[in-house]
């Protein structure tokens, strides 16, 4: 039998490896994603062969990623519950895909995953295996008997490292779980799930990798200007960048000012709430950026209309539907509501902030004659209104006069 296991080197899928082997009899091809952890994927490959892997992939998707996930997500300005977004989740369909075109290529029985059987990524994932290879055997330990009877917690993997000389980050001092990719880190599990818990603490600081505490960030505001074109951000300061380097410029402005660090309760797919605290730097900077160039260019019932449909929208990627019909829809939607959102927005960054402080467009639909308080000529007629305002207040009359109207409250 042959298991291409999806890896990172971490705790959970460095365990993985020798159990699948021993308990299936398995060869074991490994493989990781690219997608923006940096130096987490050094030595990956010796270390996945070191426990036992026969062969390694790491494939190199970080401009897939910022091109076909990343910005396609930012155009719809997607926020998870009005806080979250979306770091982990969109990396999900992308890694999914690599991970099918790896066992098609090895002529792979089955692929595995060390998504715990609690958490929203072996949905995620699993939903990407279905709709790209329907065909393939799925392997997900965490949800097998057999395997969380070995190991019950964090505490029995960490042992089982140690006794295996596998060097993972994760420790007693240090017990939770972190995701990075090119969009953010996310960090949850151990300490994190005591909701009264403070990751800020001083003694905690550690933690963060990719934002200043904003305390510490520099007592100068920074201006930038990012360039959008058809709903990208194409330039930052007047350079010329593709989207991979959009994100990792935004990371490092937005990391050094403090800015991006969120901490959330959040609502699984699979019906429990969860904490997780995020870094999202540059995505933070990038969805202001996108929602004010926006402000100037859309009209306001396209607006309201693809706004309207966010929720569902970002649902979707969330709940890892990405590969649905009905997300390839609002996409469709989406996509075409950028078309005329182009132009320059300034933003001033200060001690985890942002501010947006400028934005013009050749396809501006704000008019200042129109926007005028100084009784400038225009299109606009003040006494327009008053019909305007008459017809609108029709139905609440009516209702007033013959049902009584609102309640006021009181006795």
């Amino acid at each position: 039998m042959k298991i291409v296991l999806a890896y990172s080197g971490g705790l959970d899928t460095s365990v993985l490896v020798s159990w699948l082997k021993e308990h299936y009899s398995a060869e074991i091809i490994t493989f990781a994603a690219d997608v923006g952890q940096e130096e987490e994927l050094d030595g990956l490959e010796a270390k996945a062969k070191a426990t036992g892997a026969s062969k390694h992939y790491t494939l190199d998707l970080v401009d897939e990623f910022a091109a076909d996930f990343i910005f396609p997500m930012m155009r719809a300005n997607a926020i998870y519950e009005g806080q979250y977004l979306l770091g982990t989740s969109i990396a999900r369909p992308l890694i999914a895909k690599a991970h099918v075109e790896i066992a098609k290529k090895e002529g792979a029985d089955a692929v595995a995953h060390g998504a715990t059987g609690k958490g929203n990524d072996q949905v995620r994932f699993e939903l990407g295996y279905a709709a790209l290879a329907p065909d393939l055997q799925i392997i997900a330990p965490w949800r097998m008997p057999i395997f969380r009877e070995a190991f019950p917690g964090r505490t029995e993997m960490i042992d089982y490292c140690r006794a295996n000389k596998i060097d993972v980050e994760a420790s007693a001092s240090k017990p939770y779980s972190m995701d990075r990719n090119l969009l953010h880190i996310s960090y949850e599990a151990g300490i994190l799930e005591d909701p009264w818990f403070d990751p800020t603490v001083d003694s905690n600081e550690a933690m963060y990798k990719l934002t200043n505490d904003p305390k510490n960030a520099p007592d100068e505001a920074e201006y930038i200007e990012l360039e959008f074109k058809k709903g990208d951000c194409v330039a930052i300061n007047g350079v010329t960048l593709s989207p991979s380097k959009v994100m990792h410029s935004l990371n490092k402005l937005a990391g050094k000012h403090g800015i991006g660090r969120v901490d959330i309760v959040e609502n699984r797919f699979v019906g429990m709430k969860s904490r997780g605290v995020y870094e999202t730097p540059g995505g933070t900077i990038l969805l202001q950026g996108h929602r004010n160039i926006e402000s100037i260019t859309m009209d306001r019932e396209l607006m309201h209309l693809r706004d309207s449909l966010i929720p569902k929208y970002a649902q979707l990627i969330y709940n890892g539907f990405w590969y649905a019909p009905e997300r390839e829809a609002l996409q469709a939607l989406i996509d075409d509501s950028q078309k005329m959102v182009s132009g320059t927005v300034r933003l001033k960054l200060f001690k985890g902030n942002v501010t947006t402080v400028g934005r013009k467009s050749p396809y501006s639909l704000y008019d200042e004659d129109i926007a005028s308080m100084e009784g400038v000529d225009s299109d606009y007629n003040p006494d327009d209104a008053s019909g305007f305002i008459r017809l609108n207040a029709l139905r609440l009359r009516k209702r007033a006069q013959s049902q009584g109207g609102p309640d006021m409250g009181g006795k």
